[in-house]
């Protein structure tokens, strides 16, 4: 069975009403991102962080998975799907996606702040400050924040070597290490774009530029088409 590997971030997850970072009208607006998405933001005022990160494991677990989510979902019955997201979200979960690798954290877990590799599940549970991991160490989110390290890039770049088809959904690949995944891509495997905004890949690559839930049906499609031949 021939591999698909899906990067995708924010764009596909704000079809189900979740606030993107980088837009107009995103959470960057209100906080700082110094403030909420660092390690030094979270040592001047840990309990704004996390409840800054409640407020988007509620608002992730009050959305739905959208058409996109589910098409990538549907697309196993054909494909070794892979997905490699950006986002912090479960919705590709949810949709029926049996192998998600999240490069940034995921807002159902929570770690140590101590330990980064003693990771517990929390599901919907806000966290708050006197909370405990097993260590005795205060639990802070799952997030990868700026200034950190990505412990996901290597596997990612190991999939996207292994790819024979290769999809970038609702990210701007402006932001790195992810924007970089693409080059691991091999040179010969055919690769789709699909975005509202224009977003310029230095490969040959297919553009749809359209929203999440209208462009992945028709790769989706096409894919689907490409395997039944």
């Amino acid at each position: 069975m021939k591999r698909v590997v899906v990067l995708s971030g924010a764009g596909i997850s704000a079809e189900s009403g979740i606030q993107t970072f980088r837009d107009s009208d995103g959470l960057w607006e209100n906080y700082r991102v110094e403030d909420v998405a660092t390690p030094e933001g979270y040592l001047r005022d840990p309990e704004m962080v996390l409840d800054f990160y409640n407020e988007r494991r509620r608002q992730a677990f009050a959305a739905l998975p959208n058409k996109a989510h589910q098409q990538l979902a549907r697309l196993e019955q054909y494909y070794d799907v892979k997905i490699i997201t950006q986002n912090i979200d479960d919705l590709h979960e949810r949709a029926g996606s049996s192998d998600v690798l999240h490069l940034h954290g995921l807002l159902t877990q929570a770690r140590s702040d101590r330990n980064e590799n003693l990771i517990v599940e929390i599901g919907n549970k806000a966290i708050h400050l006197g909370d405990k991991a097993p260590d005795g160490a205060q639990l802070r989110p799952h997030i990868v924040w700026f200034g950190e390290a990505v412990p996901n890039i290597e596997p990612a770049a190991k999939l996207c070597e292994t790819a024979d088809f290769f999809i970038v959904v609702g990210t701007s690949m402006n932001v790195y290490p992810a924007a970089g995944l693409i080059h691991y891509v091999p040179d010969t495997t055919p690769c789709y774009l699909v975005d509202p905004k224009a977003v310029t890949i230095h490969r040959p690559i297919t553009i749809l530029q359209e929203k999440a839930t209208t462009g992945i049906y028709k790769v989706v499609e096409e894919l689907i088409a490409l395997a039944q031949d």
